[in-house]
């Protein structure tokens, strides 16, 4: 018993059709696997690690990193906690300012800015579980000004930003942020 020609071609191009369906399915799944530059290693090229590095203006076109408000200056700092907890402190002339911390992948994990903060300077501790039980054993002695923040994460990304309520300002903003502190809390 055969197939008839016509049969054999429909049955054929739909094995190629599901064969190619498969192949691009399981290309697609395995592309996050496969990337090899993340937020945490794109950072990288802005300047050295643990300290705030200010990041070119954002203009149309050219933006530094994606999704940044022209509106503001941005400074961005990658840190490791397995180093040490890291500690944040910035004193920022400006009505509006905000730090968001995100893992390697450009996941927000927390986020903060002067109005939540209740505060007009940054001053936070990132810190691991463990670090945090050492710390509780010698406790700095300026703790209670310090906002603590537990994470999970061992490393990533802090972006710091100031809004520029005029561009007389921004320099002034600018020299604030490349004072900003991101480093080993010591």
């Amino acid at each position: 018993m055969t197939l008839s020609a016509r049969f054999s071609f429909i049955a054929g191009t739909l094995a190629v059709f599901c064969l190619a369906a498969i192949i691009h399915i399981l290309v697609v799944l395995t592309i996050p696997h496969n990337v090899q530059h993340g937020a945490y290693d794109e950072v990288q090229r802005y300047g050295p690690d643990r300290q705030f590095n200010v990041l070119p203006d954002v203009k149309p076109g050219a933006e530094p990193l994606p999704g940044l408000d022209p509106a503001m200056k941005h400074a961005i700092c990658r840190f490791q906690l397995a180093n040490g907890t890291v500690f944040f402190d910035a004193e920022l002339p400006v009505p509006f300012w905000s730090i968001g911390i995100f893992n390697e992948a450009g996941e927000a994990v927390y986020s903060l800015n002067n109005r939540t903060a209740g505060a007009d300077r940054l001053s936070m501790l990132l810190i691991t579980p463990e670090q945090l039980s050492i710390l509780r054993e010698n406790p700095p002695e300026n703790l209670e000004d310090l906002i603590v923040i537990e994470t999970k994460e061992t490393s990533g990304i802090a972006l710091l930003r100031a809004y520029i309520p005029h561009p007389t300002r921004a320099n002034a903003i600018e020299a604030a942020m490349s004072q900003a502190t991101c480093d080993i809390l010591g």
